[in-house]
């Protein structure tokens, strides 16, 4: 059997250390199964070998070995057709991928022996050995080089109208093919290998948006990786805001778990769930009025607020409706334990009046720390969290008319924010975090595992 090593072309040309850690925004183990799908796609199915081979012309072959040792002569020999081609991987730990192409060249000229001349139809077997490798990453990029290639032909079948070919001529051709065709094949595979190389690539350094609030770039983080198990790369996960602002994340390592029997792993890391949750939960302020027909919460804290305003205060009850302003304070912190996913949140409460003179009146400021459930999911490539209230602590930041003691206001303020926050927060959230179209590998029957500091996807 003859082996092409081929997929060190991206990824895998570095050596994977036996305690291999996560140090960018996301990491991927690719099987070699998938590995054998996605390059026999972009190879074979996808028609890239057979293009690049259509209209192969191929040198003359002159000699004798027609009837009675007649000259013999092949012109016009072009490729036809690329007949049953197969594919298969190897990973080599350090090296990059070996890959096996096989398949059967149908060859079409013209024939002369003696005076006779005729169509020839020549179907031979050819294997092609060639060691790709990645060298000089750079932003995102390597370059592919190609080296040692190498053809071997099989079984040769020749076919002409007359039948008049006699044994010797079969040896010519397979002696003169066996001359030409590496020249000529192994040029082809190098431009394939660099195409291949381009539309993979591109796969891993994409600008995705997320919704209007901004964007994800994502890049080829490092130089790859591989073992005997499965290939391996790091990706930069920029998560950027509409204006260009990054939101930073950073650079503590996590152990990647086993590819087990899965396609594809792929890990993200806490500190990059992280920005991604910033971005997508920048949200204005939510104010409304505390009315009959408003939440019940709302009303809930509004009725009780009365019992606990002291007596004294004369502009507390005026005509102005009370509103209720929510505001997130600071950023959102998602915790990743095993099996676990939490997010810890503050938000302010403001409740207040407009005075007849255009001044507020701050009847209380509350800050309400939250302990959030989350649930993942993964929606149509993106990943998606959603959000359910375990806990609020209050502490009371201000009040204008001297509030004191507001322990009797907890349950009322945490049914206002399940009912009032925790919507748009989770309609804000549905948008997701967008993924990495990995080589092309759809995202579909993913399992989801929670790991410390790492929620990790399995395909």
């Amino acid at each position: 059997m003859t082996v092409l090593k081929l997929f060190g072309i991206i990824f895998f040309c570095g050596l994977l250390s036996p305690s291999q850690e996560v140090l960018s925004g996301l990491s991927c183990a690719v099987s070699p199964r998938a590995m054998q799908n996605v390059l026999s796609d972009a190879i074979i199915h996808n028609g890239l070998l057979q293009q690049h081979l259509q209209g192969l012309v191929l040198p003359n072959i002159m000699g004798e070995g027609g009837l009675l040792n007649s000259p013999t002569s092949i012109t016009g020999l072009h490729l036809v057709q690329v007949r049953l081609p197969r594919l298969s991987v190897v990973l080599l730990p350090g090296i990059g991928v070996q890959l096996t192409i096989g398949a059967k060249l149908q060859l079409s000229g013209k024939c002369l022996v003696g005076l006779l001349s005729e169509l020839i139809d020549i179907l031979v077997d050819v294997n092609i050995t060639a060691n790709i490798k990645c060298t000089n990453f750079e932003s995102g990029t390597v370059q592919v080089v190609t080296e040692d290639c190498l053809c071997i032909l099989g079984a040769i079948k020749i076919k002409v109208l007359s039948g008049l070919l006699t044994l010797s001529v079969n040896e010519m051709v397979l002696r003169q093919l066996t001359a030409t065709l590496p020249a000529l094949l192994c040029p082809v595979v190098d431009i394939v290998m660099n195409l291949v190389n381009i539309q993979l690539l591109g796969t891993l350094n994409a600008v995705i948006p997320v919704g209007t609030a901004g964007t994800i770039h994502y890049q080829l983080a490092s130089i790859p990786y591989t073992s005997g198990k499965f290939l391996g790369l790091d990706l930069d996960g920029a998560v950027k805001q509409v204006g260009g602002i990054t939101i930073p994340h950073d650079s503590s390592p996590s152990a990647l778990p086993p590819l087990m029997d899965r396609l594809l792993l792929l890990a993200m890391r806490q500190s990059f769930l992280n920005a991604g949750l910033t971005l997508l939960l920048r949200m204005p302020p939510q104010t409304f009025p505390c009315t009959p027909d408003i939440f019940s919460g709302a009303n809930r804290l509004h009725e009780t607020l009365w019992t606990i305003t002291p007596a004294g205060c004369s502009t507390c009850r005026g005509t102005s409706p009370v509103n209720i302003r929510l505001t997130l304070g600071g950023n959102p912190l998602i915790l990743l334990e095993e099996n676990k996913a939490s997010v810890k949140l503050s938000v302010l409460v403001q409740v207040f009046l407009n005075r007849l003179d255009g001044s507020v009146l701050n009847l209380l400021l509350l800050k309400a720390d939250l302990g959030l459930n989350v649930r993942v999911s993964i929606v149509g490539g993106r990943l998606v969290l959603r959000l359910a209230l375990r806990s609020t602590s209050l502490s009371l930041e201000s009040s204008d008319v001297g509030i004191s003691n507001i322990s009797i206001l907890k349950p009322h303020c945490s049914s206002l924010l399940m009912e009032t926050l925790l919507p748009v927060m989770n309609g804000a959230l549905s948008i997701g975090i967008p993924l990495p179209n990995v080589l092309g590998i759809p995202l579909i029957k993913v399992d989801v595992q929670i790991l410390a500091g790492l929620i990790v996807l399995l395909v």
